[in-house]
């Protein structure tokens, strides 16, 4: 199995939206902000070759809305998708998979891109299947007041109409050495890849556990739709993580993307953190 981690690009949101009802004082001790509150995420995105697949999870934004739209995300810096994957040397048509963790526009958006002096998008991976867990693909489609604004469907109607859906129903294992699990609290149906990788199990904790500082379990963002069940599902996987010795990936830290984690006084925290490629 080959993997490789790239920052497709970063943009800012409210922290105080990011850590929920815990109280600025004490987040922005771990998580820096600037004076009009927001903070940086990346958008990681994770290359993983396994079984004659080359697998990308997740795809940023994309570039389908107007300025209007992204001068309120302010995006910047990153390597950008193709530009990410060219680095590391991988061309559009070979990638055969993409899987999306779940269908908010800042995982999903990079599926597709518009096509110029034509009204029908075109896709960015032309040889790719697309692997989405059954019950977000139902909840997106049917969308609802409070991810409105994140279910965008020039993002979702192409993959669909693309005939090349795949849907998730349980967890599993997608690849060789790749499962996946279903978690409700953020998203219906969030993907949470966990990976056999040299020797090492990897869990890409995408929007269940964004950054270092989401690790204890009431540190949660307010995008959560169901709070009490993210604390479920961040407990299972900390639980089996630190008894197991997983190493976690973090989609959404500025500074950090992946760490070890220990038992402490207060509840499992990071132990040491580190970058991807110290892992290969």
């Amino acid at each position: 199995m080959k993997a490789d981690l790239f920052n497709i690009a970063s943009f800012k949101v409210d922290g105080g939206s990011m850590f929920g009802v815990v109280p600025k004082i004490l987040w922005s001790k771990f998580y820096h902000c600037d004076q009009n509150n927001l903070i940086v995420l990346p958008l990681r995105s994770l290359i993983v070759e396994t079984g004659g697949h080359v697998i990308l999870v997740d795809t940023g934004w994309g570039d389908k809305q107007d300025d209007k739209f992204f001068s309120h995300i302010y995006l910047h810096g990153g390597e950008g998708l193709l530009g990410g994957l060219a680095m590391r040397g991988y061309k559009p048509e070979d990638i055969t998979d993409v899987v999306l963790t779940h269908l908010h526009a800042d995982h999903c958006g990079g599926c597709f891109r518009n096509r110029p002096g034509s009204a029908d998008p075109e896709a960015v991976f032309p040889n790719a299947f697309y692997h989405i867990s059954r019950a977000q693909w139902d909840w997106a489609v049917k969308n609802n007041l409070r991810e409105e604004d994140s279910f965008l469907e020039e993002n979702i109607k192409p993959i669909g109409d693309s005939g090349k859906l795949k849907l998730v129903d349980d967890d599993c294992e997608l690849f060789p050495g790749f499962e996946v699990r279903m978690c409700f609290g953020h998203t219906a149906g969030l993907m949470i890849p966990v990976i056999k990788y040299n020797g090492k199990t990897l869990v890409y904790t995408g929007d269940l556990i964004p950054t270092v500082a989401h690790i204890p379990l009431i540190w949660n963002m307010s995008y959560d739709i169901e709070s009490l069940k993210t604390i479920d599902e961040k407990k299972k996987i900390l639980d089996e993580a630190l008894e197991k010795n997983y190493i976690l990936v973090f989609q959404h830290d500025e500074e950090t993307e992946c760490c070890s984690l220990q038992m402490t006084s207060r509840g499992i925290r990071a132990k040491e953190e580190f970058g991807f490629r110290k892992i290969s």
